[in-house]
């Protein structure tokens, strides 16, 4: 983690990027929680700011009832996005019981060879009480709507257009061809982004 950013400015990055919203509903009438991978600064945030947040901002806000979670894992880089094993056993412990219940189902959009392979290795490890049982791959975005209502989950753009290019190059989804970098349009950071104002932060 950045040593320059203070557990404000984190709070403030958190909610800036837009890494966790409760929107829409699943088929079933389900509160959604839907969590952007690209946009999770793993390199800026430490695991306890991480914590309080979801504490203070996003359990409380889920009420006592079933929800459904909705995880895009596009565009997400191990070196870039990825918090670490520790930091995620970490963040799952300290999630209450109560809430841990109510998770229905976790859909996983656009899940890609390496993270399958880490969730078979370790996924049984990092997620104790059932949560791994829940786990559902999303592999394109239309199949997302036959268990979420399709006008109130909101979709980032850079999400349909790699979706667009597993319709064209079915062999990234396995590992046998490369997702070769590219820019994802208004969904990349730009010099004016939060991401970049906290990264050149960390470098100067």
């Amino acid at each position: 983690m950045c040593p320059h950013v203070s557990q404000l400015d984190q709070e403030q990055l958190i909610e800036k990027l837009g890494i966790f919203k409760i929107h829409g509903r699943d088929k079933h009438g389900r509160k959604v929680l839907r969590i952007i991978g690209k946009f999770f600064p793993a390199r800026l945030l430490s695991v306890d700011v991480l914590k309080s947040y979801l504490e203070e901002k996003i359990y409380p806000r889920l009420g006592k009832k079933p929800f459904s979670v909705l995880y895009v894992h596009t565009g997400v880089q191990r070196s870039e996005n990825f918090p670490g094993i520790s930091a995620l056993r970490s963040v799952y412990d300290a999630i209450p019981i109560n809430v841990k219940d109510n998770i229905q189902a976790v859909y996983f959009l656009h899940p890609g060879l390496q993270a399958r392979l880490f969730l078979a290795t370790f996924g049984r490890l990092l997620f104790s009480g059932g949560l791994y049982g829940k786990l559902r791959y999303i592999n394109r975005i239309d199949y997302l709507w036959d268990h979420m209502r399709r006008n109130e989950v909101e979709i980032p753009e850079f999400v349909h257009d790699h979706d667009e290019d597993l319709e064209y190059r079915p062999m990234m989804d396995y590992g046998l061809e490369s997702d070769h970098p590219r820019v994802y349009g208004a969904g990349a950071p730009t010099m004016d982004s939060p991401v970049c104002m906290y990264s050149m932060r960390c470098i100067s």
